[in-house]
C-alpha cells in the first residue's frame, strides 16, 4: 500500500520520549525515497501516455488521469512525512546545541544521528558560537535565572591546576575539593561531568 512506509517513519518520532534522539533510521528513508522515483516515473509515463493520445490534461478523466493523480498524492504525501521525520529531527539536534557545551557530539547521541545530521549539528553550533563570540556573552549559561550569581560545587575528576577563571584568578580543581565559584565558570565543567552543584 502506496505511503506506509513513509507513514512509518513518522510513528517512530511519535514513540520516542519527547526531545529524544532515536537512531536515524536510513534504511526505511531510503526506501521511502525510492518509493517516491517511481511514483515520480510513474506519474510521467501516465502524463506522456494522456499527451500521446493527444487528450487535454486539465480535462481527460479517465483511467490515466486518476492513476496519474493517485501517484501524485502518494508522491506528496511521502515527500510530507520525510520532511516532518527531517525537521523534527533538526529541532532536536539544534535544541541539543544550547545542552552540549562544546562542539565535540557525546558518542551516545553521535551514534544516533546520519552523516548531514552530524554536519547540520557541527555547522550550527559554529554559527552560534561565533554569534556568541561577537555578543562577547555565552547564552548557553543559565537558561533559567540564577537566584545567586556563586555556587558551591564539588570537583568530580581531577582537572588540573592553574585554571584561569573569569576574574583572572587561578584555581585548582584536585578530585574531590570543594570550591565556591561564579555559576558561570562552573557551568562549562558541571554540564561536562566534571563537577556538580552542591545545594542546601
Amino acid at each position: 500500500m502506496y505511503g506506509r512506509k513513509a507513514c512509518q517513519l513518522v510513528k517512530e518520532l511519535t514513540s520516542g520520549e519527547k526531545g529524544q534522539l532515536t537512531h536515524f533510521n536510513s534504511d526505511l528513508f531510503e526506501q521511502v525515497i525510492s518509493e517516491c522515483q517511481q511514483h515520480h516515473l510513474e506519474l510521467q509515463s501516465l502524463i506522456r501516455k494522456v499527451q500521446e493520445e493527444g487528450l487535454d490534461l486539465q480535462t481527460t478523466k479517465n483511467e490515466d488521469h486518476f492513476g496519474a493523480l493517485i501517484h501524485h498524492l502518494a508522491l506528496v504525501r511521502n515527500k510530507r512525512c520525510l520532511m516532518a521525520y527531517v525537521h523534527n529531527r533538526a529541532e532536536i539536534i539544534r535544541s541539543l546545541i544550547w545542552k552540549i557545551v562544546g562542539s565535540m557530539i557525546p558518542p551516545e547521541i553521535q551514534e544516533k544521528l546520519s552523516n548531514s545530521e552530524e554536519e547540520y549539528f557541527k555547522k550550527h553550533s559554529a554559527r552560534v558560537k561565533e554569534y556568541m563570540s561577537k555578543l562577547e556573552l555565552d547564552l548557553t549559561v543559565d537558561m533559567v535565572p540564577p537566584k545567586d550569581p556563586y555556587i558551591q560545587v564539588r570537583v568530580l575528576d581531577d582537572i588540573g591546576e592553574g585554571i584561569v577563571l573569569s576574574d583572572d584568578k587561578t584555581a585548582n580543581f584536585a578530585l574531590h575539593s570543594i570550591h565556591f565559584l561564579k555559576r558561570t565558570d562552573a557551568e562549562q565543567y558541571i554540564s561536562r561531568g566534571l563537577m556538580e552543584e552542591l545545594r542546601g
